[in-house]
């Protein structure tokens, strides 16, 4: 089973205007609604692929409880915690001449909830699959991935943790078997200038030595390398397409790639369907569907 954790899941409120005008009235050509997080989004890009996912993580009000109806409706099973307070998270994408985002904090998160969050994680079991995505809420400890881990350390779990700088760093003494930061996030934890492949090289090489099994990088347009357990590097690129969106491109990867190894334990495999997903992602206006992610994998 492969379970995903989204401390502080949302729905998506994506608006499309030809243009944003500060101070005036804007009428949309479109909307659209999405349940989001980055756990979430793995779990759905797994749907698409076959793969049954288990979503954690709160919810709360009225908001929270459409997001664990509609997941649900998708068949992913939601084992939220409902808070006794609060309302999960709307945030609104707009798209216009530019993007803009504005996400917003969320409910608050106590120490009793986020015991109950360690309660349900004791149903993860020998050979199962873990995904710690996205930030921590500001209402909770930053050691809160940490927590989790440790409070599964005696079980044989598959641990994956997409997520930046000490939130990533500080989870590599838990062997996590997949990273995936990108090269802005690498820049950012090393605090320096990744120019070549060289400098991703050195900076992957660095992580597993921290404790990452496997490092998938993202390059954008230069598609991605992944530094894997065996000792060899492997390479994909990307397909040209229009790219019509940017967000969950990451999380795609991370679910083809968890989707791929599963099939058959191999890692060109398992990056080529990665890319795949995240390729079909931005060249798609909300998440990746199967039949899309199967048309380009054929020609990657």
């Amino acid at each position: 089973m492969v379970y995903t954790l989204t401390l502080n899941p949302s729905i998506d409120y994506v608006v499309r205007l030809d243009n944003l005008v500060s101070g005036i009235t804007n009428r949309t050509i479109s909307e659209e609604y999405h349940i989001g997080g980055k756990g979430i989004n793995v779990s759905r890009v797994l749907a698409e692929l076959g793969i049954s996912s288990t979503a954690l993580g709160f919810s709360a009000g009225f908001v929270g409880e459409a997001i664990e109806k509609g997941l649900n409706d998708i068949g992913i099973h939601a084992d939220f915690i409902r808070l006794r307070s609060g309302v999960s998270r709307i945030n609104v994408k707009i798209k216009a001449d530019c993007e803009t985002e504005i996400n917003c904090q969320g409910p608050h998160i106590g120490d009793d909830d986020f015991a109950s969050l360690l309660k349900k994680t004791e149903a993860i079991k020998n050979g199962d699959t873990i995904v710690l995505a996205g930030s921590i809420p500001n209402s909770m400890s930053d050691d809160a991935y940490e927590r989790i881990l440790q409070h599964i350390e005696r079980q044989n779990v598959r641990i994956v943790v997409d997520a930046t700088k000490n939130l990533l760093l500080n989870c590599l003494t838990y062997r996590p078997f997949l990273i995936k930061p990108n090269r802005q996030e690498l820049s950012e934890i090393f605090n320096m200038e990744i120019s070549c492949q060289k400098d991703v090289e050195i900076c992957a090489k660095e992580l597993m030595e921290k404790g990452a099994k496997n490092v998938i990088v993202s390059l954008g347009g230069d598609g991605a390398l992944l530094f894997a357990e065996d000792g060899k590097i492997y390479r994909c690129g990307v397909l040209k397409e229009k790219v019509l969106n940017t967000v969950g491109c990451g999380d795609s990867m991370v679910a083809g790639f968890i989707a791929g190894f599963e099939k058959n334990h191999d890692y060109s495999y398992a990056l080529k369907l990665g890319s795949a997903c995240g390729n079909a992602t931005a060249f798609s206006s909300g998440l990746a569907k199967r039949e899309k992610i199967y048309e380009l994998l054929a020609n990657l």
